[in-house]
């Protein structure tokens, strides 16, 4: 599991650990944090090992999975480290696969709904193949992933590597670092601390956001299924920024003034995932509501 000490990563070790795996996670902790796996480090069925995977991977165990969720996932990150990224994106994918093919174990891409750049569909389904600005302050993102989804399915057509591809949407819950830079817990932080929420643009943008463990569920479904080609992962449920902003500003009884900043380059002007396809072949949607899901957020950051 690279990327196991990330948001969603750490999440779904937790939930694999539940259903009896063993698991070695990697991570070189660039954007991941130790504290997200701290309580797995004294369960014998977890190892982790501190490593860069665009470096090659040396794993002596046999291994039945390998699933490839590192990546800097926030604007704030990957505009920071750009080249880290496209590395991770291109030579993460490409040793991951290298491993997985050694060990004829099935492989996982985490994938995002950013291969869809600023949709000129909507919503998006996996068949829509984008509308992406490769050489602006995103592409180092978007265009590592698309390459992935690339490298991935050349494996799969050329070594028949049994791939699966989650093109995970806007997720949110515990454990996202209170300087992410990503909508919820921007607002979150600001909201609990009475600082200005800063909304982007007029916030007529739109988002949806699906809670963590919507997200693992989903994940595991694809993981034991024998779809080999991109899935959606995501909540439906679609709202614009302003509204974020002020469900947020009344579930943390907030003093915050909500503030306007100009709208960043190539920032998508609507995301909202077609979810048919795993609606379909995995009986998969999400079930937690957004407020619920918020107010569960907003305890965890209380704490």
């Amino acid at each position: 599991m690279t990327g196991g000490a990330g948001f969603i990563g750490s999440h779904l070790c937790d939930f694999l650990l539940d259903k009896n795996f063993k698991i070695i996670c990697v991570d070189n902790l660039i954007t991941g944090n130790n504290s997200n796996i701290q309580h797995l480090l004294t369960n014998k069925k977890f190892k982790f090992i501190n490593h860069n995977v665009s470096n090659h991977i040396k794993i002596d165990e046999k291994l039945d999975y390998v699933l490839h969720f590192a990546s800097p996932a926030s604007p704030v990150d990957y505009q920071k480290i750009p080249i880290q990224t496209l590395k991770v994106g291109s030579l993460g994918t490409h040793n991951t696969l290298g491993l997985a093919l050694a060990k004829k174990a099935k492989y996982m891409l985490a994938s995002t709904s950013e291969v869809y750049g600023d949709p000129l569909v909507n919503p998006q389904p996996e068949s829509y193949w984008g509308n992406v600005n490769p050489v602006g302050p995103r592409g180092c993102y978007d265009e590592s992933k698309r390459f992935a989804e690339a490298l991935v399915m050349a494996y799969h057509r050329i070594h028949k590597v049994d791939i699966r591809i989650v093109r995970i949407f806007n997720t949110y819950g515990p454990r996202m670092r209170k300087d992410d830079g990503r909508a919820v817990p921007n607002f979150i932080n600001q909201a609990l601390s009475n600082k200005p929420i800063t909304v982007y643009g007029g916030g007529k943008q739109t988002r949806s956001f699906c809670y963590i463990s919507d997200l693992i569920e989903g994940i595991y479904k694809l993981i034991m299924s024998d779809i080999n080609e991109p899935v959606n992962l995501g909540n439906p449920d679609e709202h614009t920024i302003i509204e974020i902003a002020k469900i947020i500003k009344k579930l943390t009884k907030s003093k915050s003034k909500i503030v306007f900043k100009k709208l960043p380059v190539d920032d998508p002007h609507v995301r909202c995932p077609d979810i048919r396809k795993a609606k379909k072949n995995l009986g998969w949607e999400p079930k937690i509501s957004l407020k619920y899901g918020l107010q569960k957020t907003i305890n965890w950051y209380n704490k």
